[in-house]
């Protein structure tokens, strides 16, 4: 399919948790998904509660390490943030990447740890889907270069300016990991393909439905189902039934797992950020790209 994307999260996550808090494997990583013909390499965002290698930072890195793909966070938490310093940083690291960046945000799981992370950088979590609202209209105003004020319930400055300015006159793109709103951009992760449908249609004309989806791939479906659950019980701490209620994830052969995938692209998903469950992400990646990639890009979903 010509109008489908394919990403990968790079696994900053898994690799702390495994003990390894180097970033040259990342690079490695992201540059590997480029030479393998994927659209976009992505790192998340937790500084507390799931630790890892800050996204901006490192995506600066990868934005050196790359030429073509695209460089996303799946995703930022701009509650935890004052805009002015984030849309600076923004700005620079899509000026760094020749405007390849695009811009996930989510407000934060709603759980006790996510709680807790909020608590220990001295935010209030009740606070936080409305300081992360603000916090994108404020960043879409300092995005203009110009001297600019904002009036909020959390934020307020006046006559700010920037620079750079993103190479996008309007910044680099937004995409809402919840409801889409006036995002430029969705990227949910619901468990079914139906229940995407349905939230879809909530899609304005105009923004990237995306998907942010778990995969264990393997030609023995029992081993790929023992890597998933060893994986995502070691990244969550919570066992595999619950956060598959809640996630988008499959384990399976390489056939199964673009089936899988592309009953989400029959529901209208048009970018998809793959997060691999295993332990060696580089011959899970290159694996994916040989075979599952090709069956995605012609459409083989049967």
């Amino acid at each position: 399919m010509d109008d489908l994307k394919i990403g990968f999260l790079l696994p900053t996550r898994d690799r702390v948790v495994l003990g390894d808090h180097g970033t040259e494997p990342l690079l490695r990583l992201a540059a590997l998904a480029e030479r393998a013909g994927l659209d976009s390499v992505w790192a998340g965002d937790s500084p507390v509660t799931r630790q890892r290698a800050d996204p901006l930072t490192l995506l600066a890195a990868v934005a050196a390490r790359t030429e073509r793909v695209a460089l996303g966070t799946a995703v930022l938490l701009p509650a935890l943030r004052h805009p002015i310093p984030l849309a600076h940083q923004l700005a620079t690291l899509d000026r760094l990447s020749d405007g390849r960046l695009v811009a996930g945000m989510g407000a934060g799981f709603p759980a006790p740890a996510t709680e807790a992370q909020f608590t220990a950088i001295g935010v209030d979590y009740k606070t936080r889907v409305s300081r992360m609202r603000e916090c994108v209209q404020a960043m879409r105003l300092l995005w203009s270069g110009d001297a600019v004020s904002y009036e909020g319930r959390h934020f307020a400055f006046h006559d700010v300016a920037i620079a750079p300015r993103p190479v996008r006159p309007e910044g680099p793109p937004i995409w809402a990991a919840g409801k889409p709103g006036d995002a430029d951009g969705w990227l949910p992760y619901p468990p079914t393909p139906q229940l995407y449908a349905e939230e879809a249609t909530a899609v304005r004309p105009g923004t990237t439905p995306a998907l942010y989806a778990t995969v264990s791939v393997d030609a023995d479906p029992e081993r790929a189902q023992q890597r998933l659950r060893a994986s995502i019980e070691r990244y969550y701490n919570a066992p595999l039934e619950f956060v598959s209620s809640i996630q988008a994830m499959f384990a399976g052969t390489a056939a199964d797992t673009a089936a899988w995938l592309g009953r989400y692209v029959t529901a209208g998903a048009r970018h998809i950020v793959v997060r691999l469950a295993v332990d060696d992400h580089e011959t899970a990646l290159a694996g994916f790209a040989d075979q599952v990639l090709p069956l995605l890009r012609a459409g083989e979903f049967a």
